[in-house]
């Protein structure tokens, strides 16, 4: 729970995240429904919206990355910036619609007293999205997962020392055991050594020199500490500002920043030449909206340190559908990697839900 201490997560007078009483918990001044009525499937998930929001949020996110990888196999390639344009682009657009609609206030600028907060997720949340495709110019998909999975790690302790979050040894372990789920669905070459074929990739990582290798590493490490800054600022943010003002920020930020790199840069624009190029396009943007929409939700409810195995869980979805579309078959230590994920996730749930009943 986060402190009240901390200057960061002051309460103001909005409160954007008022949501029901929880099924089964009634105020003073409601009659109490009897026990033979309460229904644990609904506490359980009312007690656990946050991590279930987040948990979704990794379905969409690896249904944004299989987006991608058709787009790569189409013609002509589109550049990584070009790719952030239009996701934040139709991000940003779909933000601004909702709340002219919903007539949220300060649709652009956001509520007072988060504005130099919300900046700081937008500026972080960029460089964390940035260093990822950077890194993956020399480093193979396995490695820059590897790599850039310390994010959730990083943010919990982040949590725990900037906003005075609590964060469990239980948590810790649970972390732990997912990240090693990771790594055995990752398989990293500097771990397990080079492999004949590559699954999980589409195309052939060149071979890159140890001054290239050391950048990219580098770039992941600009990524984690991005997405650690993105994370703790929406944390901080709370519920004193609504969902769609932290994803405009992000998606403003991101967008500017990119297209000016392509115009720094001397990028070329490139058209789509066939509806399903430009249908694929589109689905990359629509995921990555739903995405990012859901993740925030879930940031805003949950402490960061319960975050952590939420987040995991993007591989395993990632393993899913590369099976529905590529058809690429996951390996033993693919499956036993995803069997730890999935039981250090329902393993975080049900120590939370036994500790609210207690």
């Amino acid at each position: 729970m986060t402190s009240t201490q901390c200057p960061l997560v002051r309460d103001i007078e909005h409160n954007y995240g008022s949501i029901a009483p929880i099924s089964g918990i009634c105020r003073d001044d409601e009659s109490k429904p009897n026990d033979s009525s309460r229904s644990i499937v609904p506490d359980i998930i009312a007690n656990n919206a946050g991590i279930l929001f987040i948990i979704t949020s990794q379905f969409f996110f690896a249904a944004m990355g299989i987006s991608v990888k058709l787009l790569n196999s189409l013609e002509p390639p589109v550049h990584a910036l070009q790719v952030i344009v239009v996701r934040m682009g139709i991000t940003f657009i779909c933000c601004v619609i909702y709340m002219v609609i919903t007539r949220v206030p300060d649709p652009i600028v956001g509520p007072r007293g988060v504005r130099t907060l919300l900046v700081i997720r937008g500026i972080t949340g960029f460089f964390g999205l940035c260093g990822l495709y950077w890194s993956l110019q020399y480093l193979s998909v396995a490695d820059a997962t590897v790599l850039t999975d310390l994010t959730p790690l990083t943010t919990a302790v982040a949590g725990c020392l900037i906003l005075k979050e609590s964060y469990s040894m239980k948590q810790t372990v649970a972390a732990v055991c997912s990240l090693i789920g990771v790594v055995l669905i990752a398989r990293p070459p500097f771990l397990f050594g080079s492999p004949g074929v590559n699954p999980q990739a589409n195309h052939v990582v060149p071979e890159a020199t140890p001054e290239q290798r050391l950048l990219a590493v580098g770039a992941c490490m600009i990524s984690v500490l991005g997405s650690t800054g993105a994370y703790t600022s929406i944390r901080a943010i709370g519920k004193r500002a609504h969902s769609m003002h932290i994803m405009t920020f992000f998606s403003l930020w991101s967008t500017i920043i990119a297209a000016l790199g392509m115009i720094v840069f001397k990028i070329p624009v490139v058209y789509p030449n066939t509806w399903t190029w430009a249908l694929v396009l589109f689905m990359v943007g629509i995921n990555g909206f739903v995405a990012q929409a859901l993740l925030t939700l879930g940031l805003q409810r949950e402490a960061l340190s319960l975050c952590v195995i939420g987040v995991y869980v993007q591989v395993l979805f990632a393993v899913v559908l590369e099976r529905l579309f590529f058809g690429v078959t996951p390996s033993l230590l693919s499956v036993l990697g995803a069997a730890i994920i999935i039981s250090a996730a329902i393993y975080v749930v049900l120590s939370k839900q036994k500790q609210q009943d207690d």
